[in-house]
């Protein structure tokens, strides 16, 4: 695998760092805006919490528009562009309705990121690597969850009642420098090839980022010619290509009813409810982010050695144990520290299951012609189902015990281990124009 591939990687994956961030920076504004503006918990939740994941469903659901008709790397550079206004427009909001416009441009660019970057890295990555190559995006979400929770933390008490508009604009930092980097990097050669027709260029970009292995660049362009011939002539099915998007579907609904962004978005106010002072709870969500970033990091390294399926089987044995702990301990009133461990437990499960393979896994399981679409789709549904849970979230803590929300997860959880052990299928390994080939993924 060559650095060059390496270095387009990393950079793409960038978009995820501030994907994670603008996600849960929220999390430390969500009570001081709500003490400033007093609202009520329904408003609140639509245009404080959730306003920006509706932004991200949107862009989720249209972000293969721009991925197909400019390109993946002109996408990256529009997202960046995004995520800075968004920053300066939430620090400087003087109500929640111009706070809530630029949350939603920075929802916008979290729905689009989710499609352009696991899709860019996919059509540069060698096969063997594509997990790992793709898990960048996961690790620089998990990294920038981490320093969004670092960041709240340091800043409560610098700017006095406008600490909030500090931890917001604190992001227009390192969406500028993603603005800067990206600029530099090619354009994806599989895009360029069946897209624009540009095979030459295409094939240019290929010997670049190439420097041997089982494929050769010639090798990867007859393979594409090969799959568009197929697609031609009918052999690709409508079968299999329905197949490929209930796989998505599954695999991002139940990426959400894991309860995951609830807990991200609303991790000071749970620890709360646990028992912890306000300062405490902060400090709590930056054990979760530390937690995330380790176990992801280990999700990844293994990846395309265990493969994705017994990832996923880990991750969801580890929710229903730490599920089961967060609702006994809240059903019983047990320690803050109780409570924590199961926090950190139920992230760590996350991180080595859902959070590793998700994104790679849809990305992967469309043919070319199709992933954008199909990454879109997969997101569509992951973001459509967090928004509706983040909406809800503030009625739900004020409404019925914690317990009973947690305990609504499990039930989630237990019916995704059943899915993951009898139909879904393992991808690794596989070339990109061979995936959809392989019997193994349409039994």
């Amino acid at each position: 695998m060559s650095h060059k591939t390496i270095y387009y990687s990393i950079i793409a994956s960038l978009s995820g760092f501030l994907f994670g961030f603008d996600t849960v920076v929220i999390s430390g504004a969500n009570l001081p805006i709500k003490e400033l503006w007093k609202n009520s918990e329904w408003f609140h939740g639509l245009t404080i919490m959730s306003v920006a994941l509706w932004g991200t469903l949107l862009g989720a659901v249209l972000g293969s528009i721009p991925c197909d008709r400019i390109g993946r790397k002109n996408t990256l550079f529009w997202i960046g562009v995004l995520y800075f206004v968004s920053a300066i427009g939430t620090a400087l909001a003087t109500d929640p309705y111009i706070f809530s416009v630029y949350r939603f441009l920075g929802g916008l660019a979290i729905g689009t990121a989710t499609i352009a970057a696991p899709t860019y890295i996919t059509e540069i990555a060698p096969y063997q690597y594509r997990g790992k190559l793709v898990g960048l995006f996961q690790i620089n979400i998990v990294v920038g969850i981490l320093a969004a929770y670092l960041s709240n933390y340091f800043l409560t008490g610098v700017g006095g009642s406008n600490d909030w508009r500090f931890m917001l604009g604190v992001e227009a930092i390192p969406a500028l420098l993603f603005l800067v980097l990206v600029s530099f990097i090619p354009e994806s050669p599989r895009w360029l090839i069946i897209n624009k027709n540009q095979v030459e260029k295409g094939l240019a970009i290929l010997t670049r980022i190439f420097d041997g292995g089982s494929s050769s660049p010639r090798q990867i362009l007859q393979n594409i010619e090969t799959e568009q011939l197929d697609s031609e002539s009918g052999q690709s099915s409508g079968r299999k290509a329905k197949y490929a998007f209930s796989l998505a579907f599954f695999m991002a609904f139940f990426n959400q009813v894991s309860g995951i962004n609830f807990v991200l978005y609303y991790a000071p106010e749970i620890m709360e409810k646990a028992g912890f002072a306000t300062e405490e709870s902060l400090l709590g969500t930056v054990f979760i982010g530390g937690t995330n970033l380790i176990f992801t990091i280990w999700g990844i390294s293994l990846i395309d050695k265990m493969g994705r399926k017994h990832l996923m089987l880990i991750g969801s044995f580890g929710y229903l144990l730490s599920l089961s702990m967060i609702s006994y301990g809240f059903y019983t009133l047990s320690s803050p520290g109780f409570s924590l461990i199961g926090f950190l437990l139920f992230i760590a499960a996350h991180a080595v299951g859902q959070g590793s393979v998700l994104w790679v896994f849809v990305a992967e399981i469309f043919p070319n012609r199709l992933r954008a679409k199909g990454q879109s789709f997969g997101a569509g549904i992951h973001w459509g189902m967090a928004a509706i849970i983040t909406l809800v979230g503030p009625y739900l803590i004020a409404s019925i015990p914690v317990w009973q929300i947690f305990a609504l997860f499990l039930c989630g959880m237990g019916i995704q281990f059943l899915w993951v052990i009898f139909l879904m299928p393992e991808t690794k390994g596989i070339p990109l124009e061979t995936m959809r080939l392989q019997s193994q993924l349409h039994k």
